[in-house]
């Protein structure tokens, strides 16, 4: 039998794959690239390019078409038989990069071209990929002795490994939990169509009545909605307890020693390699240039922030008491009585909105206004090859010509990681046979239409499609073609938010709403007062979020530049330490937010979170040059096409923003676009 996974397709075939083909697959393809890499290395005299460089990019570019559909699939269709599989290769995977970034030949191989009078001939961005290639070849341990490298490779197996399954144990945590309801009267207050998905949820299981999970589209609307508090507050314990030592679920899934494991493991990995901390080892790669640096930049957003935010949640206190005869606000309360805030304040409810906001109207809006900026189009394709029938493909063309395609996996479902993403399915790269256009994997987990109603979207939910096609766009639309520091690849971590957040802000105009909205039985765009409600409303509990956004910014950061062992330190002492520092609303001791935070136990942003608003800065103060110029100003489109989204990472991403803006980025416009400051 053939393996799929070893055709050359050119997109994955999803659905021959199979969790037997995955280690068969994978053992060839890395059989195969170390014998090329000896080959290699023992026939190379002169490095260029042409005869080593692009050797070992092919090699990797065939390993990730192997790896990327699996790797996907285990986010979005998770089975027992794939996690399994999938867990069991992750070793050999780090094993494999351990070994290439430690392999001293082809360290001298990128140092000799480094020093050749080739070097400065060749492109930026050619270059900056050697640069990149042997800043990384230090950070994995290159001038350690065996022994230490040896450990070095041993830590970053045993990493992938707990990464996985920190991961693996909030969806499974996710998953355990259901709430059954038969009587319609205990979720009064749930809007019909929040309501319409419960029942089906339980219909999915056999079930009468309704069904709640923990999954955002049905966790948030009981939050904001559900009238009956004790609901509310037993919804709200079993989500900020997931796999944790507290809660229903109490250590069936517990993150704790597998947070204190991964710490550890990160700090012995920054110390190997000479670096004081784990935040400081992850800092060589990004825009920010001291750990002291981060601390003062997120110290001063919250001193700008927190009398603001004071006075916010002062404000909701007293609407609570006075309005909702809530006296003591807890953590359960807080998005109930802010919506029935901001329906007092403003007669505005994001469930209001959502009618106006049919999921096939603002994806087609969305490429419209990407046309008109990039001066692209996007069209469906039908008949491809896929993991799941919710599953949408799409198509990017400039005068005529295909330049990338993305999949679109729209809606939440078992078995689906939460949250919101994009990935890599396929780099730009020059090939032996003509350039591979890049491919893109967008992922959200929105509520799916039922059988009467299409899916219809939240304004917050329209704002989060808008910020993954932006990371998408800037996958796809790159003019690079070396997969080093082709798209995303090579950006700096806090720089590469800048396009996901700049895309956020066409969810706010005038212009663009007509667009993007189209009430899904009337077929009216956003009347004029609601239209004027949303922007009246834009800055509803900014400052709230802003110091949110902040604690585990900071709680992230610290932990990561602090952290000593099991017995010293103590990731709730600290957690708590920094809420009464920058926190407003301070939750139940009962709250294990860390036991969840996947953007930093399993995702890429340890010691890294405040990336996000390190790069609102940027992306404010981008998106100023466009309300000084028109939104859709052709010349401005064109120059952050071209400045930002074409160049990748093939140049440093503040010399890219300065070509864009003409200067260095300044705080000032992301404090006005919160109203944090006139």
């Amino acid at each position: 039998m053939p393996n799929p996974l070893l055709e050359s397709n050119e997109l994955p075939p999803f659905s021959t794959i199979r969790p037997e083909h995955v280690e068969p697959a994978l053992n060839q393809v890395l059989a195969h690239n170390r014998q090329e890499i000896q080959a290699l290395t023992e026939s190379l005299t002169a490095p260029t390019w042409d005869n080593f460089i692009a050797v070992l990019e092919q090699l990797n570019d065939h390993l990730s078409k192997i790896w990327s559909p699996v790797k996907h699939m285990n986010a979005v269709v998770n089975t027992e038989e794939l996690r399994a599989v999938y867990n069991q290769c992750l070793p050999e995977l780090s094993e494999y990069f351990t070994e290439l970034g430690q392999d001293e030949t082809l360290f001298q191989g990128y140092r000799a071209l480094k020093a050749s009078a080739g070097y400065a001939s060749l492109s930026i961005a050619q270059r900056t990929a050697i640069d990149h290639a042997l800043r990384d070849f230090t950070l994995s341990g290159i001038a350690l002795h065996s022994e230490d490298k040896k450990r070095f490779g041993q830590i970053k197996k045993r990493l992938s490994e707990l990464t996985s399954k920190f991961a693996e144990n909030v969806l499974d945590a996710t998953q355990a939990w259901t709430k059954h309801i038969l009587s319609v009267d205990q979720l009064a207050g749930i809007p019909d169509t929040v309501l319409a998905n419960f029942a089906q949820l339980a219909q999915d299981q056999g079930l009468e009545g309704y069904l709640i999970t923990l999954d955002a589209p049905s966790y948030l609307p009981v939050m904001t909605y559900v009238e009956d508090r004790e609901l509310r507050e037993e919804v709200y314990h079993a989500f900020s307890t997931r796999a944790s030592e507290c809660g229903p679920n109490a250590g069936k899934w517990d993150n704790g020693p597998i947070m204190h494991e991964i710490l550890s493991l990160r700090q012995q990995l920054a110390k190997l390699v000479g670096m004081p901390n784990y935040a400081d080892y992850s800092l060589a790669t990004k825009m920010a240039q001291t750990s002291a640096q981060v601390i003062e930049f997120l110290e001063d957003l919250a001193s700008k922030s927190y009398p603001s935010a004071q006075r916010e949640f002062n404000e909701l206190k007293v609407f609570a008491e006075q309005e909702l005869d809530i006296v003591d606000l807890q953590a359960w309360d807080i998005h109930f009585a802010s919506e029935k805030l901001q329906q007092a304040k403003y007669q505005l409810s994001q469930e209001a909105l959502r009618p106006y906001f049919p999921i096939d109207k603002v994806i087609t809006g969305m490429f419209a206004i990407a046309g008109r900026l990039f001066n692209i189009e996007v069209e469906a394709i039908t008949g491809f090859d896929t993991w799941h029938e919710d599953v949408r493909f799409y198509r990017i063309t400039r005068a005529g010509c295909t330049i990338a395609k993305f999949y679109l996996d729209p809606f939440a479902r078992a078995n689906k990681r939460s949250g919101a993403w994009m990935d890599e399915c396929r780099v730009k790269r020059v090939t032996e046979n003509g350039l591979q256009l890049p491919v893109a994997y967008l992922v959200c987990n929105f509520t799916p239409p039922t059988t009467d109603t299409p899916s219809l979207l939240t304004h917050t939910e329209v704002t989060t499609l808008f910020h993954e096609f932006g990371h998408g766009l800037h996958h796809m639309l790159t003019k690079i073609e070396f997969a080093d520091v082709s798209g995303i690849n090579g950006v700096a971590w806090d720089a590469v938010e800048l396009p996901s957040q700049f895309m956020e802000n066409w969810c706010w105009q005038k212009e663009t709403l007509e667009l993007i909205s189209s009430h899904y039985q009337t077929g009216e765009t956003l009347p004029a007062p609601l239209f004027d409600k949303l922007l009246a409303a834009k800055n509803f509990q900014s400052s709230m979020h802003m110091v949110r956004q902040l604690e585990f910014a900071l709680f992230d950061f610290r932990l990561h530049r602090e952290y000593v062992d099991a017995e010293t330190t103590d990731i709730q002492a600290l957690l708590e330490q920094v809420r009464q520092q920058v926190a407003v609303a301070i939750p139940p001791s009962t709250n294990r937010f860390q036991h969840g935070f996947t953007h930093i136990f399993s995702g890429g942003y340890a010691a890294g979170y405040y990336s996000y608003k390190w790069a609102e800065v940027l992306s404010a103060d981008a998106f100023s040059l466009f309300e000084e110029n028109g939104i859709f100003d052709k010349t401005t489109g064109e120059k952050f096409l071209i400045e930002i989204l074409e160049k990748g990472g093939s140049e440093e991403a503040m010399t890219l923003f300065k070509n864009f803006r003409g200067r260095e980025p300044k705080v000032d416009a992301l404090l006005r676009h919160c109203g944090i400051i006139s």
